[in-house]
């Protein structure tokens, strides 16, 4: 695989629709390559629409949300993985965590994205960044030689939560997607199950690249994805 090898792991199913397409859509546009995980298919507690459908089950809902899910992933040039743990609660048993890891092992991601570790109206995400974040040490050996096999460590960065000032997220990273604004308009698009929230998300867009541009003075910039940095960088120079 050649390229930067980005790996997001999301709650359910649109959750790396809404806060990281647009950096998915550009590791594409680079020659990257990135896999989204949905632990969930959010058929519990995301899927408010396809619920007011006549004789709806949760299967027929993990039907749509699987093929909404494959399109958004599609639109950006990124693979879909879904577990299938179930929402509202999920829950990450061993099994998940070590199914987590062996795909990080495999994959050697030079990026993992994923939620902050708190949400106070939420109760998958934090669940979700606890997997990732397990995983992940477990995959790079958590810093020691180790009887079992592991890859690099990576770089380790949550997206932007619906309701940042609560989740403790504080941006230190902006990306410009400007140019793959429209990849991230189709994701967006895809995701019927959640329409309400594309005006929310495109809007967002547009106060981060606002934001970025007054950090670099770039007036080309005019829509952003925001992320919070928790592993330090390491650079030749600054």
């Amino acid at each position: 695989m050649s390229g930067r090898r980005l790996l997001v792991v999301g709650a359910h199913s649109a959750d790396f629709v809404w806060r990281a397409s647009g950096v998915i859509a550009k590791n594409s546009a680079a020659g990257g390559t990135s896999v989204v995980v949905a632990l969930s298919y959010g058929e519990r507690g995301e899927s408010g629409e396809l619920w007011k459908e006549e004789g709806q089950t949760e299967e027929k809902v993990k039907a749509v949300r699987h093929k909404e899910a494959e399109s958004a992933a599609a639109a950006v040039g990124a693979e879909l993985v879904a577990f299938d743990l179930g929402d509202y609660p999920l829950r990450v048993g061993p099994d998940a965590v070590d199914r987590l890891a062996g795909l990080m092992r495999d994959f050697a991601p030079h990026v993992v994205l994923t939620h902050p570790d708190k949400d106070p109206f939420n109760p998958d995400h934090p669940v979700a960044y606890a997997a990732a974040a397990q995983a992940r040490l477990l995959t790079s050996g958590a810093g020691v030689e180790s009887g079992f096999r592991t890859a690099p460590p990576t770089e380790l960065l949550v997206f932007e939560p619906h309701q940042p000032e609560l989740c403790g997220f504080v941006p230190s990273v902006f990306v410009d997607i400007t140019p793959v604004m429209d990849r991230k308009s189709e994701a967006m698009s895809a995701m019927a199950a959640q329409s309400y929230l594309r005006e929310y998300y495109t809007e967002r867009a547009g106060h981060r690249g606002n934001h970025a541009r007054k950090v670099t003075g770039n007036k080309a910039i005019r829509q952003a994805e925001a992320f919070q940095r928790l592993v330090p960088n390491v650079v030749e120079a600054l």
